[in-house]
């Protein structure tokens, strides 16, 4: 995450810390409601001092006696707190978002923890073999590494510019969902435009055998199917309708031709099992599945009926309220 330790003086590599998470502030609470103080006395201001300084002691003290490593809070940690831990040996780390406290407790197998009296030696993370932090351009980043069974991890990802981020960012989403689809559903059918053009002859042979109106929604199913392909063979710049009869006539021989699609980069008819280029399962059920849905939906609507006027229209004729006749 990107964070530094809050004081200078405070380690910047820990071997083997302990951890502790916490979910509170580590500085002296202010009122909720507007609060005024009287000041009879001279050292009335030195003792309301006194009593945030107690206050803070304790807070650190009872973080201090589990003898952590490493404090990490979602809130802020005030000077006199850094003064504490820094005495102690301690290095704290504020401000941390709610999200990535999350996975350092799931890295680190550590517990937040809301309340300083309520910390147990339980609550503290040990699964976790190193803290680092690194300056990586002109920022700094810290490090939890080296865990023992960790549930959580980052993909640091570094780019020329914001835009060469994003897509890389995009790219690398786009991959793991890919990943996590084959790891739910591992099954998978062949890409360049085989499955398309495989399911679309099948369903021109179920046409065949059936008679009367029924047989044209397969038909347009086909037709529909057909434009994977056809796609393909237009962006690589090939002969769309020689490289459609060619791939449909490989699909209508008997025999292993089901792999057969189109090369995206040569335009020529290739075995995708040969190129390696294979597409999941449940992505293309669930392509398939939002394209019926949505024909079916648009053939449900009979009419669309439009409130509005054409422009230049001109307004049905006025009602004579009784004014008065011009002279």
């Amino acid at each position: 995450f990107n964070k530094d330790v809050t004081h200078p003086k405070m380690k910047r590599r820990i071997e083997k810390p302990r951890i502790l998470l916490l979910d509170c502030n580590l500085e002296y609470k202010k009122g909720e409601s507007q609060t005024n103080i009287e000041l009879m006395k001279e050292d009335d201001f030195s003792k309301i001092l006194e009593q945030e300084e107690t206050y803070i002691r304790k807070i650190c003290d009872d973080i201090i006696a589990f003898k952590p490593d490493l404090v990490i809070t979602e809130k802020g940690v005030s000077d006199l707190a850094q003064h504490f831990f820094n005495k102690a040996g301690i290095t704290a780390v504020r401000r941390l978002r709610k999200s990535d406290n999350l996975r350092v407790a799931r890295a680190c197998g550590a517990t937040i923890v809301n309340r300083t009296d309520e910390i147990s030696e339980e609550d503290i993370g040990t699964k976790a073999g190193l803290f680092e932090v690194r300056k990586i351009g002109d920022e700094y980043f810290t490090f939890i590494e080296e865990c023992e069974d960790p549930k959580a991890c980052t993909i640091l990802l570094r780019g020329a510019s914001k835009d060469i981020l994003n897509e890389v960012e995009r790219n690398l989403q786009d991959a793991l969902n890919v990943a996590r689809n084959l790891y739910m559903e591992p099954a998978l059918v062949p890409g360049g435009g085989a499955t398309e053009m495989e399911v679309a002859h099948l369903l021109t042979q179920k046409a065949k055998s059936i008679g009367g109106v029924i047989q044209w929604p397969y038909k347009s199913v086909a037709s529909a199917l057909e434009i994977i392909p056809r796609t393909l063979a237009q962006n690589c710049g090939a002969n769309t309708i020689r490289s459609l009869t060619a791939l449909r006539a490989k699909h209508a021989l008997e025999g292993s031709h089901v792999n057969w699609g189109i090369n995206g980069e040569t335009g020529e008819l290739e075995d995708m099992s040969t190129l390696g280029i294979w597409e999941p399962l449940s992505v293309k059920l669930q392509v398939y599945k939002t394209a019926i849905e949505t024909a079916i939906l648009l053939l449900r609507i009979d009419d669309i009926v439009s409130g509005s006027k054409k422009r230049g229209e001109e307004s049905g004729p006025a009602v004579d309220h009784g004014a008065m006749p011009e002279a």
